[in-house]
């Protein structure tokens, strides 16, 4: 048999993979600290997490407000500054009455100790009878690999079920976007705005500014999207411009193995400057809906950025493959990463050949990239496309295929079967390109890609009514993304779905660099560092240290699954925490690389009174009213009732109510 030769499958790592780890960084790609800035410390500490304090909290200056969250004044006000704090953030994760559960980590920074736990539900597992977790096949998350399966199988535990309880179940779809929009009533329990306008700069931004809420409002829901749906049309805004401050973003495989020393000697690395010049676009271009996909196909067909060879080759699949094809044609997509050596060495095709066959390539493009792993397919096509697959490898930087590493036989994999006999090196490839289409246009990857985007731009439950909708979409259109999308906007689904989704780290904290409007050049008072990168290059570096502090940056997961993307997977009250806290730095100025706006400017010509200041700085920063609850513990924050009169500064607090804003629902939900 073609197959009796194939080796057994080697074992997987405790997260399913076995691929090859990510090694310890070197001098090439050697981490850069997070440079925080260095004013006067106080010897109050700065709480980050469950292990306990580290660090000392930064003072900010005189009348800035909270420094850090563990300031509550002896014997202070009603529930102390750090009280109402975390209340309020409290409710970014239960969401005044949508009942987001929560971990019993994060639950207690939000109860007192006196007081009953009035959470809905927790981030625990349900049990059956046996003792398994009552997730698929009563797996833990952390043994599930695929991004449908990874999602559904946090989204099993107890938190998950109270989630289900109050997304939307089914729907239609209508003739636009904007007649979904008209058509669709919100019933859901959330604190967010039931604004169309607010809700579709949620989902298909990284966050909404004044600028992209006028341009919707300019263009209309339908126009805007249409326009979104065009990214090649769109033009670079400046801080994309400034990207060319990172100097090995336009250098190719070959060029950067031959100035790899130079690189090194100037401290510049390649996969790094990749991150950050994707977090670049992510705060500040206005191509925002593409930005948005980039950032899901890098989750689905992912390839991790520190890998061995990442600093090679991780550039070009960024640009060449993902890029490309973000609202293109994933079939042509998945067929060009197959082509690439970003993932052929990543995932060891390149040592794959016929008497010596190498499985990884061969099975995460069956359970990872197209069908999945419900889709279908066996061990034994597992095998056969292994098989198939031999021959393609990387020499000198560069694909190449290698018929004399190339296996000739019959293969059948799923529906797909070829005689696969020829030597001629062209038809041979040849085959494996339509092998990989065959896949990319299976109903089972039709169904897996429209699982997926629902849940990125929905639910982290999508009603099954609208998956099938959306895969019929996906076959019709043999795989194009566009119509997929339009389509998606379209549904009654999306348009019921306000406050469905909860920010994840990496989004919380870009969310919050775009609502503050900060700018991409440096402010006038910095001081330069050692000169070997710009302001703007080392700023965009410090951000990337702190996605990675906070647990997730773009392209990071190191194994090939992607990041998870439903709420329960993140509910972590360190990392929650460590961003509220960050938000306080970034609303106080204290990054000099860039120009931010004084908090006390954020309002032009503000109110007298504390209450209505604050109603403007909620519609400025979150772009909507805060209910009575939220506008008291504000207040409470700032330690004055709504009828007091402030100034600009809101009597020396203004930095500790924009922190506050920053850690409400309403900043935290998507």
């Amino acid at each position: 048999m073609a197959d009796q030769n194939v080796p057994p499958h080697r074992p997987r790592d405790d997260r399913g993979w076995d691929g090859p780890q990510p090694p310890e960084l070197d001098a090439y790609r050697a981490p850069t600290p997070y440079a925080r800035p260095t004013p006067t410390v106080t010897t109050a500490p700065q709480w980050v997490g469950p292990e306990g304090l580290a660090g000392q909290s930064l003072a900010g200056p005189p009348g800035a407000g909270l420094p850090n969250l563990d300031d509550d004044e002896p014997g202070g006000r009603r529930g102390g500054r750090r009280r109402a704090l975390t209340v309020l953030g409290g409710a970014a994760v239960i969401a005044g009455g949508t009942a987001l559960a929560l971990s019993p980590q994060v639950r207690g920074l939000f109860t007192d100790d006196d007081e009953p736990d009035r959470v809905a539900g927790d981030a625990t597992p349900t049990t059956t009878t046996d003792g398994t977790a009552a997730r698929p096949s009563g797996q833990e998350p952390r043994t599930v690999r695929t991004y449908t399966e990874q999602n559904e199988s946090y989204m099993g535990s107890r938190a998950g079920a109270v989630l289900k309880k109050n997304a939307p179940t089914g729907g239609r779809t209508f003739s636009g976007p904007a007649a979904a929009a008209a058509a669709t009533k919100v019933t859901v329990k959330t604190v967010l705005a039931k604004d169309p306008v607010r809700h579709l700069a949620s989902r298909a931004t990284f966050g909404p500014t004044p600028k992209v809420l006028a341009d919707i409002r300019r263009l209309g829901i339908d126009g805007w999207i249409r326009w979104q749906l065009e990214p090649e049309k769109i033009a670079p805004t400046k801080a994309e411009l400034k990207l060319t401050e990172l100097s090995t973003l336009t250098l190719n495989a070959k060029q950067l193995e031959e100035q790899r020393d130079q690189l090194n000697q100037r401290g510049a690395q390649p996969d790094r400057e990749m991150v950050d010049a994707t977090i670049a676009r992510q705060i500040w271009s206005d191509r925002q809906l593409y930005e948005v996909m980039v950032d899901f196909w890098n989750d689905f067909l992912h390839v991790a950025a520190d890998f061995d060879g990442g600093e090679i080759h991780r550039n070009s699949f960024d640009r060449d493959v993902v890029r490309r094809h973000a609202m293109g044609s994933y079939p042509e997509m998945l067929v060009a990463a197959n082509r690439h050596p970003a993932l052929l060495l990543y995932l060891s095709q390149n040592d794959s050949r016929a008497d010596a066959v190498n499985e990884n390539l061969a099975r995460e493009n069956l359970e990872l990239y197209s069908v999945g792993v419900d889709g279908g397919y066996t061990e034994k096509d597992v095998r056969q496309a292994a098989l198939l697959q031999t021959g393609r490898g990387v020499n000198d930087g560069e694909y190449v295929f290698r018929p004399d590493r190339h296996y000739l036989g019959k293969v059948k994999i799923l529906g797909f079967s070829h005689p696969n006999a020829s030597d001629d090196p062209v038809k041979a490839d040849k085959v494996i390109d339509q092998y990989i289409t065959y896949i990319a246009l299976h109903p089972s990857t039709a169904r897996y890609v429209a699982q997926s985007l629902a849940t990125r731009f929905v639910s982290d439950t999508p009603p099954k009514a609208l998956v099938d909708r959306l895969a019929k979409v996906y076959t019709a259109n043999r795989g194009m993304i566009r119509p997929v999308l339009m389509s998606l906007f379209s549904t009654s689904e999306f348009w019921a779905a306000v406050g469905q989704k909860v920010r994840r780290p990496m989004e919380y904290l870009v969310a919050t660099y775009r609502t503050l409007g900060v700018k991409p050049d440096a402010a006038p008072e910095h001081k330069p560092g050692d000169g070997r990168r710009t302001p703007y290059a080392e700023g965009l570096r410090q951000i990337q240290d702190k996605l990675r502090e906070l647990g997730q940056y773009p392209m990071g997961q190191p194994t090939p699954d992607g990041y998870p993307d439903v709420y329960v997977a993140w509910t972590s009250a360190g990392t929650m925490v460590n961003g509220w806290n960050e938000a306080g730095d970034l609303a106080g100025g204290w990054r000099t690389h860039f120009t931010f706006s004084k908090p006390e400017k954020l309002v032009a010509d503000p109110p007298a009174t504390a209450g209505a200041y604050l109603d403007a700085l909620a519609k400025r920063l979150v772009h909507q009213k805060l209910t009575a609850r939220e506008r008291a513990l504000i207040l409470d924050v700032a330690g004055v009732e709504a009828s007091t009169k402030v100034d600009e500064t809101f009597q020396g607090a203004i930095t500790a109510v924009v922190r506050a804003l920053l850690a409400s629902p309403q900043h935290h939900l998507r």
